[in-house]
């Protein structure tokens, strides 16, 4: 009996000191993780060319991007943040902790932040290809983009946004993404940039809502502009403009036509109730498309710009639509922003669906939930 209590001590002792230790290594863990993610800002401005205009990528609403080399040779990326981020030192690099660990093949990947004196700089893995608007709104670039890679690098969106979404550690909403935030590598797939920046880059922000809009005119949701709430379907409705622009070659904000087709969405909506839906794809790929595609990432793109954001399919429902014709698409009504009267259905619409399963369920909006430090 002794000795059973005394082996009983023992190892109750044992555990507790194990108890105890534990959240000493956890930080241990934790601070190792940051220190790896940082870099000296030396290194940063040697393998830029201390900013040199010549390495300029691209400005951003958070600030310019660098191409750098390392002295391995690594190609890397780096954004200069700036102003203020809102954010004290130790806030700054647990957000950029929290943001490196999301790792998709259609996201950009961080790797890792400097943090020294003023300056603020994330480093980014380098997209050599540049940014799907260099080549889609360019009459000579936009060539090299057939429907088949039209219709794959849509479907690399989607499963990027649905990661962010549903999949990931975190529940990320995007909030500004746009043809210029989408980089394509060398084998054309698309990878998401700027994700996460709402949480390294803090706004003045309450619960779904925020007093500092993040975007870019003609992809924002007009909930969010108008009213700054914001959701996962703020995101949705950014990816619908971005599909139409995808099919149609041309930007939302710099559409004009006549007979009141004053933007991009407008035009759309228009061809769709005329039933001449194949009116709104890019000429230059007319020769070669598949038109059942065509036509059902119109319908899809018309249902992600709808104004009220429950009607909006979340992106889990578009990622189904996208790798199934068996999931019913339901009639889009009309696009946000629209101020003509509402059309009615229209037989085509209704012959698209004459020939699919019941439609699935799409009302379900989920909102973002800031909670006090």
């Amino acid at each position: 009996m002794v000795l059973f209590f005394v082996a009983y001590c023992f190892i109750r002792r044992r555990a507790r000191k194990k108890y105890n230790t534990l959240p000493e290594e956890k930080a241990e863990v934790e601070i190792a993780t940051v220190e790896s993610l940082q870099f000296d800002l030396d290194i940063l401005e040697t393998a830029t060319n201390k900013f040199s205009e010549d390495n300029k990528l691209g400005e951003g609403g958070f600030g310019p991007v660098y191409k750098g080399i390392l002295t391995n040779g690594q190609q890397i990326a780096v954004k200069r943040l700036s102003g203020g981020s809102g954010q004290g030192a130790e806030e700054f690099k647990n957000e950029i902790v929290l943001v490196a660990k999301l790792q998709h093949r259609n996201l950009v990947r961080l790797l890792g932040f400097c943090l020294e004196g003023v300056e603020k700089l994330l480093v980014y893995e380098y997209v050599p290809k540049k940014s799907l608007d260099y080549f889609l709104f360019d009459t000579t670039k936009q060539q090299q983009l057939d429907w088949s890679m039209r219709y794959k690098i849509i479907g690399g969106i989607a499963r990027g946004i649905l990661y962010l979404h549903e999949d990931s550690r975190l529940r990320i909403i995007h909030r500004d993404l746009k043809a210029s935030n989408v980089l394509l590598d060398n084998n054309m797939n698309p990878k998401i940039s700027d994700f996460g920046m709402a949480r390294i880059f803090v706004m003045d922000q309450t619960q779904g809502n925020t007093s500092k809009i993040v975007g870019t005119y003609g992809y924002m949701s007009p909930e969010y502009a108008m009213h700054g709430r914001y959701s996962v379907k703020s995101d949705i409705f950014s990816f619908g403009v971005l599909v139409l622009e995808i099919i149609s070659g041309k930007k939302n904000s710099g559409f004009y036509q006549s007979e009141h087709a004053e933007d991009l969405l407008s035009f759309a909506w228009k061809q769709w109730t005329n039933r001449t839906p194949l009116e709104l794809l890019d000429p230059t790929v007319r020769h070669s498309y598949s038109r059942n595609e065509v036509i059902r990432c119109i319908h899809m793109g018309l249902l992600c710009v709808q104004e009220d954001p429950a009607n909006r399919p979340t992106m889990a429902t578009i990622a189904l639509m996208l790798d199934s014709y068996s999931v019913t698409l339901p009639l889009p009504q009309q696009p946000a922003f629209l101020h003509r009267s509402r059309a009615k259905p229209n037989r085509l619409t209704q012959e698209l669906e004459s020939d699919q399963s019941p439609s699935q369920s799409i009302n379900e909006a989920s909102f973002t939930e800031i909670h006090p430090r």
